[in-house]
């Protein structure tokens, strides 16, 4: 069972940079990596809803879970 992050897939479909959505949320460009890339092992509700107004996105369109199940029969 893994938390799986779609921030890469919001940028792209929104146009936007990570520098540029950093310098919007007001956080580090290694710390929106570390989530991006999935190494994140926690996010602050208030990063989430600044990344989530920032983005125009439900907190569900940037983390989904995925079973272990899923996973192996993907």
């Amino acid at each position: 069972m893994t938390v799986q992050v779609k921030l890469d897939d919001l940028l792209h479909d929104k146009r936007m940079t990570l520098t540029e959505l950093a310098e919007r949320v007001d956080i580090t460009i290694a710390n929106l990596s570390i989530l991006k890339t999935g190494k994140a092992k926690a996010i602050r509700f208030s990063t989430l809803e600044a990344i989530c107004r920032e983005l125009n996105c439900q907190p569900g369109d940037l983390l989904t879970f995925e079973d272990a199940e899923d996973e192996s029969t993907a």
